[in-house]
């Protein structure tokens, strides 16, 4: 039978359907300006945040303090930007609002699922621009249709979509200046990390560990979208770290180990700090034998050339999923360059960022059963999914004590303050054969649904915890501390809290009306302190929390402020 070919058409781009054409609404040129230098200097400037920590330490810490533990009993509502939830692969169990909003001298720049980029007026919440990458219907996503956030430098903003390409579009108008893949779709690859700008560089991480693809780490040209570097995070044969991967087989060539969150950066040392993701199978250590580094590492990567340097692995041999995604906060005691880490084990690492010498080991969550760290640093691992179908349980769960989001650390406090989850898990190991592009667990894996609480713990470098403010659900939303002495911290049901940095004391709540699973920020413009916040719950919600499987799924921005 033959069939008479059909000319389709042109498609839609969606960013025009909504009365906003890129290039028919223009933003001032505020980001014509911003470069490495100002990036770096970052805290100067307190009134913008000018990257995804706020500052290359990733202390995500606001030097701004109009706003008080004395009047945020007062903080209101300023403005919201309703986002929507269209797309074809944003069905609503699978996408979350996941992005640190960027503001540069009164814009806002602020990324969602689906490809979605806005341009926002930060003092009203007119959107300025909007732009719509067509991203495939077929693309395999792990853990859900996410964003977490751009990057901007030398008038471009920059972004990756779930269809693994990184874009420069133009800050002023919206629209694309370069786009490249660095991705394979077909084997499973994606991305969802904010980019981070170094020097000239645009550095980003893939996803897809749970498909059985081998991570990575790219850096491109600001300018020119050129390749400039990748490195692997998984040695191939004859590399320094190979030996802690079969000899025969191809294991080393699907282990994982995606670098999924955004790294941290030290100018002085020239070293990018990045955790990296789970083994793959995640829970069928068997087909992977040996510790399988650089999986669940915390990496020092060159950043001029791309090559790690020095590498900390926080879980050999993973078999829980325990990626060490976690963000590397860079901080300074006794003028030591140190570097904090929460783990999804449970265990709160600081490191010694020079030359990665371990320094302290204690854990931040009370259940742990997996198995033990010991202060030096000696891993035993007691309970794991190591028999055919038999079911095994243990704490944490495969989301971690802490999930990606992130912990924050006050300078003036010389605190921490971390998001726990308190959750276990049951896996029970079901060995599958490798296909590409088909998810590569090894085991079914079912969350605890009952007796499923968090926190907000306060720990100093020593790792004592100093207060815990108390929740019947996990904290599933990164923190922001201010200078104001205030930790901001959502909540799975909706509630945005501020919290006293040195106490813990509750001061003011607000129902947002979805769950938070996302990454404040704050800044200033005419004088007037802003705390911005995404609000939109789902993602990989039955790995953290499926008791709230059915929850509202918003898609919102929220912006407080003081009364005028």
């Amino acid at each position: 039978m033959t069939v008479e070919y059909v000319d389709a058409g042109e498609a839609v781009d969606q960013g025009n359907l909504s009365g906003k054409i890129a290039g028919g609404e223009v933003a001032p040129p505020v980001v014509q300006n911003v470069d490495y230098e100002r990036i770096l200097n970052a805290a100067s400037e307190p009134q913008n945040w000018l990257t995804y920590y706020g500052a290359y330490n990733g202390q995500r810490y606001s030097p701004l303090d109009q706003i008080t533990t004395d009047n945020v009993k007062r903080l209101v509502p300023a403005w919201v930007f309703q986002a929507g939830s269209s797309g074809l692969i944003a069905g609503a169990s699978t996408y979350s609002f996941e992005a640190a909003p960027i503001v540069v001298d009164g814009v806002m720049f602020l990324a969602g699922w689906d490809g979605w980029v806005w341009a926002l007026d930060a003092v009203t919440g007119k959107e300025i621009w909007r732009y719509k990458h067509a991203v495939p219907f077929d693309v395999s996503l792990c853990c859900g249709n996410v964003n977490r956030g751009v990057a901007v430098a030398k008038g471009r903003v920059f972004l990756v979509t779930a269809n693994a390409h990184v874009l420069a579009l133009d800050a002023t108008t919206g629209k694309r200046v370069w786009d490249k893949t660095y991705g394979d779709v077909r084997a499973g690859e994606s991305a969802t990390v904010a980019p981070l700008v170094v020097k000239n560089l645009v550095i980003v991480g893939s996803s897809g560990g749970e498909f059985g693809v081998r991570g990575h780490l790219d850096a491109f040209d600001l300018d020119s979208g050129e390749h400039q570097w990748r490195c692997y995070t998984v040695p191939k044969p004859g590399e320094p770290g190979s030996e802690t991967w079969p000899a025969d087989g191809e294991a080393w060539a699907r282990g994982g180990a995606n670098c999924w969150v955004t790294g941290t950066f030290d100018a002085e040392t020239n070293l990018l700090y990045v955790g990296t993701g789970n083994p793959a199978p995640d829970f069928d250590g068997a087909v992977r034998e040996g510790d399988n580094l650089y999986t669940d590492s915390i990496i020092a990567v060159d950043v001029d050339a791309g090559q790690i340097r020095w590498h900390y692995q926080c879980t050999p041999h993973d078999v829980w999923d325990y990626d060490s995604i976690g963000e590397c906060i860079l901080f300074e005691r006794d003028g030591r360059k140190l570097l904090g880490h929460f783990d999804k084990n449970g265990y709160f690492f600081v490191l010694d960022r020079t030359t990665g010498e371990r320094v302290s080991i204690t854990p931040f969550v009370d259940r742990i059963t997996w198995g033990a760290i010991t202060r030096d640093g000696q891993v035993t691992a007691k309970v794991y999914p190591d028999e055919e179908g038999v079911p095994v349980h243990f704490y944490p769960g495969p989301a971690g004590a802490k999930e990606w989001t992130h912990a924050a650390y006050s300078p003036r406090t010389e605190l921490f303050y971390v998001p726990v989850q308190d959750v276990g898990a049951t896996a029970t190991r079901r060995r599958r054969e490798f296909k590409e592009s088909i998810p590569y667990w090894g085991a079914g894996v079912q969350v605890d649904i009952e007796e499923a609480v968090g926190s907000i713990s306060a720990f100093d470098a020593n790792g004592d915890e100093k207060w815990r403010w108390r929740n019947e659900l996990p904290m599933c939303a990164s923190v922001l501390a201010t200078a104001g002495d205030l930790v901001f911290a959502g909540e799975p049901s909706g509630e945005f809290n501020a919290l006293d940095a040195r106490t813990g004391e509750q001061l003011w709540q607000f129902q947002c009306g979805s769950g938070h699973h996302s990454s404040p920020t704050s800044y200033m413009v005419d004088g007037r302190q802003y705390v911005a916040v995404p609000v939109g719950w789902g993602g990989w919600a039955e790995g953290f929390l499926p008791g709230m499987l059915g929850a509202g799924h918003g898609s919102a921005l929220l912006v407080f402020a003081l009364p005028e």
